[in-house]
């Protein structure tokens, strides 16, 4: 299975809203970055236990660790969680840029050092995701 058809399974198994968001949020992100590595994350570690939610990737960087280690990775990331959806904007790294900057002007999301959770797309200010979403693509 090829990584847009892992995706597009994934966004399909969404209850009908969810998916529907997250298949607008997905065309926007690829519209945005047309070019951009695609990754499929299934939420699980070398031992198939589920360690976080599947996520969808957009782009890519590579991780630099305290501890000097690297590994890739993607500069932006969707995934569906219990209350709505998460955007992750990964490359930034001043982890109070997207609160102070978005927090106020988004809407009716949660805004932390690199997640945007919201519940639906009706409810935050598309344009200003947007603006985010390419803030983590500068850095």
């Amino acid at each position: 299975m090829t990584i847009q058809e892992q995706i597009q399974d994934y966004i399909n198994s969404q209850p009908e809203l969810k998916r529907n968001d997250m298949q607008e949020l997905h065309n926007i992100i690829v519209e945005l970055i047309p070019e951009c590595q695609l990754w499929f994350l299934d939420g699980k570690n070398n031992e198939n236990k589920t360690v976080s939610n599947p996520n969808i990737g957009y782009g890519f960087y590579t991780l630099q660790y305290a501890d000097g280690k690297t590994r890739d990775f993607y500069q932006i990331g969707m995934s569906a969680n219990t209350a709505g959806i998460s955007v992750y904007i990964m490359n930034i790294s001043n982890k109070t840029y997207l609160s102070k900057t978005y927090g106020e002007k988004i809407g009716k999301a949660g805004v932390t050092g690199y997640c945007i959770k919201f519940k639906a797309l009706k409810d935050i200010n598309i344009e200003i995701l947007k603006a985010a979403i390419l803030d983590g693509l500068k850095e």
